[in-house]
């Protein structure tokens, strides 16, 4: 564990600690984790982990861009070691799994808005919202649901 997260931590200014890396291999182990997922996790190389350490070190991870938080509509933020790169997601309206999709461009940021009104854009943040495949082999009658509402140009099913 040392290792592989403590040069990590040191250059991004922070002092390697045994919570830091509970939390960071936590987060390594389980991509689009929510934070309390995070705790049990993390509970497990450090058992007395609290969960405001873990929300206390997510926050400092977020902010140094160790780890990224990701707020999918309707759900909890869910935290990722994956940063830097614009990556975007998908989200599954039934079960709620979240996968990775690389940006289509590639730099950041991969979209351009029509009108920046001011300002300087350094990233576009994607969310794709749909049915994940074990979901639609499951229910094809919901799958036929959602493809009715969004041809039919609604947003949420």
């Amino acid at each position: 564990m040392e290792t592989t997260w403590a040069p990590r931590l040191r250059d991004a200014g922070l002092r390697v600690t045994r919570p830091r890396l509970a939390v960071l291999d936590a987060l390594a182990d389980h991509p689009h984790a929510d934070a309390d997922t995070l705790v049990m996790v993390a509970r497990q190389a450090h058992p007395t982990i609290s969960p405001q350490a873990v929300y206390g070190v997510l926050k400092a991870l977020v902010a140094v861009g160790l780890a990224r938080r990701v707020e999918p509509a309707g759900a909890p933020a869910l935290y990722e070691v994956r940063v830097g790169d614009n990556h975007h997601h998908l989200v599954c309206r039934s079960c709620g799994v979240v996968a990775d999709v690389d940006c289509t461009v590639g730099a950041a940021p991969c979209l351009t808005p029509s009108d920046t009104a001011g300002f300087v854009v350094d990233e576009a943040e994607v969310v794709f919202w749909g049915l994940c495949r074990e979901c639609r082999a499951r229910t094809p009658e919901r799958a036929a649901q959602v493809l009715q509402h969004r041809n039919r140009g609604g947003a949420h099913a």
